[in-house]
């Protein structure tokens, strides 16, 4: 299995998890676990990234399932940060949002998608490495999953902008499947905005999203029929896919669109529609007259979405539509205000609340306008803080291996230094043996790349919790907080025999001479480095490629100092590991 085949079946399983029954979404998130601990073992951080994401998507999309997505976007989160992954960082950040609306945190969904829009406005150059197409497909998938929430907290014209720039993301590259799932959630948007605008009266306005989604509904029919989404064969979208029918319905409501709607409604759908499709379902037995099967069918739908918090403002449009019923004749789905006949609520006129509903939504409406302007808000506070981040993680960090930079290291020993849980506190210093040779007998862009190389291997040979900074040339310090001398000594063996055991177009053959001493109370930093590199030299004298490292004098452990010192007396205490 390649990995183009591994992403390629992820995509597979997540269009049919979304439109499967219970079982079939149990087997589809059993295999997609199969195929991440796959992708683990290889290693590759962008398959392992997009890998979690499917194997969080399909627990969110699956009933009761919502919480088992948290751990793994925890991870997915840890991960990208780690690899500098910014899309799929986002795309971790905007599904934890599709969590908190769930968890009915609309609140804290809002803040998520601020920071997953902040990363994508500072991700705006394509990763070459990625490949243009890929990156594309990357953005428009974080955008696409900004969006649900958006429209799940029913903020439109913020959903509006970020869909538009999903579309341009992928214009140029979007196969069937791409255009079908952009057209749908178009759709989707247009219908839920139409239904909340009629709750705020204006209808003309609703008509028209109405009719805007009935055209794209048509225009699916082609791409929907080569793209990845389950469906049968010589059958038209429309009859298949329930939001579908319900831009026909909710577009020109009449008896022509009831057993299609009503069968749809019984089969497994994509997420959110069931209320949309009962709606349009209600308004057609309305206009027909059917008033009772119209409440029955709202009523059914309430109850079994009683528990579903994943479409707040959807919720509200199914309430209204109970309400409306109770309010206008039968055959007029249109402006309640308008209808002669109103019913009596504990003897009084059912007008009096009408008008009072219609106060709330304005105000919920005047809410709408604040929700945008705390996302605008919040999405320019992340984008700062993530500058001001940038700026401060470069001062401290050496632009050429990523590394801590000489003033982190100072930073860092001193804080480590008046910190009694990080003693005892090994201190190492590390040079390359034959790194002038590199430079004279190749370039310093090959010198360059062998530093690179051999912090890298530096670095995965110790601990997390370890510290190893570049000190400047070819010269790095390792940190190790609560490391006596002798564990200390092990790890950096280890770190020699790595560096000496890579290939030769990686390192041209270069090798280890690192100096390692212990903290002393009250010792200086230039102290401790000046002893460590002492002993480096010691390493280097016995030919390299090993550890020399400084151990105490007898008088050492009751606080007094030794009678000699490495630095007046390089042949003391000094051991090596080769």
């Amino acid at each position: 299995m390649s990995d183009a085949w591994l992403l390629g079946r992820a995509r597979e399983l997540i269009a049919a998890v979304q439109r499967s029954d219970r079982g079939e979404q149990l087997s589809v998130i059993a295999t997609l676990d199969e195929m991440l601990e796959e992708a683990q073992r290889r290693g590759e951080p962008v398959l392992v990234a997009q890998l979690l994401r499917a194997a969080a998507l399909a627990r969110l999309v699956t009933k009761g399932l919502a919480t088992e997505a948290e751990p793994r976007l925890d991870e997915m989160l840890a991960h990208t940060r780690r690899h500098g992954l910014a899309l799929l960082r986002s795309d971790a950040h905007a599904l934890r949002g599709r969590l908190l609306v769930l968890a009915g945190q609309e609140d804290a969904a809002l803040t998520e998608i601020a920071r997953a829009l902040a990363i994508l406005d500072d991700a705006a150059t394509p990763d070459l490495q990625l490949g243009r197409r890929a990156w594309d497909r990357l953005l428009s998938s974080a955008l696409i999953d900004c969006w649900i929430v958006l429209n799940q907290l029913g903020v439109y014209e913020a959903a509006e902008e970020v869909i538009s720039r999903a579309h341009q993301a992928i214009r140029d590259s979007a196969g069937p499947h791409e255009i079908t799932l952009q057209l749908i959630n178009r759709i989707k948007m247009l219908l839920g905005w139409g239904l909340r605008l009629e709750r705020v009266g204006r209808y003309d306005e609703a008509g028209e999203k109405f009719r805007t989604a009935a055209s794209m509904a048509i225009a699916v029919e082609a791409p929907f029929a080569e793209s990845l989404f389950p469906r049968r064969a010589g059958i038209a979208a429309v009859d298949q896919v329930g939001v579908l029918a319900a831009a026909l319905a909710l577009a020109a409501p009449s008896a022509a669109h009831i057993e299609r709607l009503r069968e749809l409604l019984s089969t497994d759908g994509w997420p959110h529609e069931h209320v949309i499709v009962t709606i349009a379902l209600a308004r057609c037995l309305d206009s027909d007259c059917r008033r009772e099967e119209a409440v029955d069918t709202l009523l059914t739908t309430r109850h079994r979405q009683a528990e579903d918090n994943s479409q707040p403002s959807m919720r509200l449009n199914l309430m209204r539509e109970l309400a409306r019923l109770g309010e206008t004749e039968p055959g007029q789905p249109g402006d309640p205000g308008e209808a002669e006949g109103r019913i009596e609520v504990d003897g009084k006129p059912g007008g009096l609340l009408s008008d009072y509903a219609g106060a709330l939504e304005a105000e919920l409406w005047s809410l709408r306008e604040s929700q945008i302007a705390t996302l605008n808000t919040r999405r320019e506070h992340e984008r700062l803080s993530a500058e001001h981040g940038a700026i401060t993680q470069q001062a401290l960090q050496d632009p050429l291996t990523g590394l801590p930079n000489r003033r982190a290291l100072d930073e860092r020993l001193r804080a480590l230094a008046g910190t009694a849980d990080s003693q005892p506190l090994a201190v190492a210093l590390v040079d390359l043996d034959g790194f002038k040779d590199v430079n004279d007998r190749h370039s310093h862009a090959e010198g360059d790349d062998v530093l690179r190389v051999v912090a890298s291997t530096l670095r995965d040979a110790l601990r997390g919790d370890d510290l190893v900074a570049r000190y400047g040339g070819d010269e790095f310090i390792a940190l190790l907080p609560g490391a006596p001398v002798s564990a200390a000594k092990q790890a950096l063996g280890r770190a020699v025999s790595a560096v000496a055991a890579l290939p030769h177009h990686l390192s041209h053959g270069v090798t280890l001479s690192v100096g390692l001493v212990s903290l002393r109370p009250q010792e200086r930093a230039e102290q401790v480095l000046s002893r460590a590199d002492a002993a480096m030299y010691q390493a280097k004298r016995r030919g390299g490629n090993q550890v020399a490292s400084a151990t105490l004098g007898a008088g050492d452990e009751e606080g007094e100092p030794p009678e000699h010192d490495v630095e007046t007396d390089p042949t003391w205490g000094l051991e090596d590991h080769t």
